[in-house]
């Protein structure tokens, strides 16, 4: 006769009431595929922790958020936002769906030329353009949204150097009723300092031509009243540059923020059961457009959107490092992914899946990641059932601004894999080694 395995005692808090006021406790989902692949496959192969994308839940999200638009706004163009996620696999992927480039820096200019990405077909975002950066960008027909006076300056200065009429765009920012007001960016449309360096742009002695207006109203936004307002508060401003400085205004960029599916810390529900989707933000936007313009046909618009689209196609596999029992009594895993690679676990509580069926009992225990810091919490509280040293858990959704924030401290990065449509897997970034970090140094 075999030996039964030895299970752990646990002693678990009974719960008789209401785990919260809508009722109910949040027991786990077990996750042991990925559009049909093992994640246990794929740990195995790849090593542990690694970051997944599915291809066809990129695709997916191009596609309702394209349809969700353009049926109600035919002159509609989206731009992929590069700082959410440029490895380049992601990248190509809306690109191919026909997404335009939309970059904050020179660093992802770049990455989205060598993309192949025409010039003139990136925005080019952000409050740091170095000179030489935009220089190249203006020669190659860049859409330039302007930030801040030394910028007009910078450009001023360019359009003599190339000898030409430097078509630049306004960005603004404006009390849209959300808090906090994003006013660090462009110039203030309340306080008429967006009038005022419009009027620099329209005085400049055909140096720079305004052909465009440009906001960008938070991040998450759950109300799509904002944009309501937003898009009728940029819409009379278009026509104001146009009516009173006859700027030869060509299009509307209302910039990204719309939402994913992450939870964010402290509400009750899962987002995905509360929150707005595409065709919300559409309806409000596209309706308040055509209502600023009537009769006439309103001008082309520009989304820059990146985590709605991508975050709900990324997952981090990762494996149980070690177990303890803290001094409170509550139960502690240690993962091998931390906040090193999750940056976003600042304000999300991923949803949390083991890799293996189970039928052991669960209880609330606290997820830490590797590093030596106390901070390394990936998640405060979670039920999961009885689980040990060797275990594969996944993380998700973490598409979104993870894979660009993360950070080679203590551990270094892993590889990224993505599972194609066909349902091959493709390795689209491999694990960091000593020797990619010694490279840069010199001696």
């Amino acid at each position: 006769m075999n030996k039964k395995p030895y299970v752990r005692p646990v002693i678990r808090r009974q719960f008789l009431g209401a785990a919260n006021k809508f009722g109910g406790l949040s027991y786990p989902e077990t996750l042991t595929s990925i559009d049909g692949v093992k994640i246990e496959t794929l740990l195995e192969k790849y090593g542990s922790p690694l970051f997944i994308f599915s291809e066809t839940n990129l695709r997916k999200k191009a596609k309702s958020y394209k349809q969700a638009f353009e049926s109600r706004y035919p002159q509609f163009q989206p731009t992929w936002s590069y700082k959410t996620n440029y490895l380049n696999a992601i990248c190509k992927v809306f690109h191919e769906e026909g997404f335009w480039a939309e970059v904050v820096s020179s660093f992802e200019y770049q990455k989205a030329r060598k993309n192949g990405v025409p010039g003139n077909r990136i925005i080019f975002n952000g409050p740091y353009k170095p000179y030489e950066a935009l220089k190249t960008a203006v020669s190659e027909g860049a859409k330039i949204h302007v930030d801040h006076l030394d910028e007009i300056r910078d450009l001023m200065k360019i359009a003599e150097e190339l000898e030409q009429t430097v078509e630049v765009s306004l960005r603004i920012s404006m009390d849209t009723g959300t808090y906090p007001v994003w006013t660090r960016f462009g110039f203030s449309l309340e306080t008429g300092h967006a009038l005022e360096a419009a009027r620099r742009i329209c005085h400049s002695n055909g140096k720079l031509a305004l052909i465009g207006v440009h906001s960008h109203l938070g991040t998450f936004m759950m109300e799509p009243g904002a944009y309501e307002k937003g898009a009728k508060k940029i819409s009379e401003f278009f026509l104001q540059l146009k009516k009173e400085l006859k700027a030869p205004m060509q299009y509307i960029d209302l910039g990204g923020g719309f939402v994913s599916a992450s939870k964010l810390k402290g509400t009750y529900l899962s987002n995905a059961n509360i929150l707005p989707n595409f065709d919300q933000y559409a309806e409000v936007i596209c309706k308040s457009l055509f209502d600023a313009f009537s009769p006439e046909e309103p001008p082309p618009l520009f989304l820059e959107s990146g985590r709605a689209l991508v975050d709900e196609s990324g997952y981090l596999a990762t494996s149980i490092v070690g177990t303890k029992t803290l001094p409170s009594g509550k139960r502690a895993l240690i993962l091998d992914a931390g906040v090193n690679l999750l940056y976003t676990s600042t304000w999300y509580d991923f949803k949390v899946s083991p890799i293996k069926d189970s039928t052991k009992a669960c209880e609330d225990v606290i997820l830490y990641g590797p590093l030596c810091m106390n901070i390394d919490i990936v998640r405060e509280n979670v039920l999961l059932p009885n689980m040990g040293k060797g275990d594969g858990l996944v993380l998700y959704p973490v598409g979104a601004y993870n894979v660009t924030q993360w950070m080679q401290f203590i551990e270094m990065r892993p590889a990224v894999v993505m599972i194609l449509k066909n349902g091959e897997v493709k390795q689209i970034r491999r694990k960091e080694t000593v020797d990619d970090i010694n490279s840069m140094e010199v001696e």
